[in-house]
């Protein structure tokens, strides 16, 4: 039953894979924590005036201006982890040639089946 399991998942083995699967969730993890922290880093730097500046602007001036700039920033940070994504080499990833062969023939494969609104269709000519 064992050797089973392994039969039909491969990819079990493939230390290779996990090694990049742990380096994808690793990026992501990162971006995610920084896509929280430096807006609320940004937040807090006005709020407490402690970015030079901030303390010539009204309430309602340093508000919205720290808004767009907490904005701005989860998008550099968004802006940066596409960036990496697209800087991977690419020959890395490559498609499992077995489950290649299982889509193309499902997909291939008619269904026979006619749908509903075909058969409406039919019946009102």
């Amino acid at each position: 039953m064992a050797t089973h399991m392994l039969d039909e998942f491969p990819f079990i083995l493939d230390c290779e894979g996990l090694k990049m699967a742990a380096g994808v969730i690793k990026k992501f993890f990162i971006a995610s924590m920084f896509m929280w922290i430096a807006p609320l880093a940004i937040l807090y730097g006005f709020n407490h005036n402690l970015l030079p500046g901030s303390t010539n602007l009204s309430p309602h001036a340093m508000t919205l201006l720290s808004g767009f700039v907490a904005v701005i920033s989860v998008n550099i940070v968004i802006a940066f982890y596409i960036y990496m994504a697209m800087k991977e080499p690419s020959d890395k990833h490559e498609p499992d040639p077995k489950f290649l062969a299982d889509a193309k023939a499902s997909v291939s494969q008619p269904t026979g089946e006619a749908t509903p609104s075909s058969l409406s269709l039919k019946k009102q000519e």
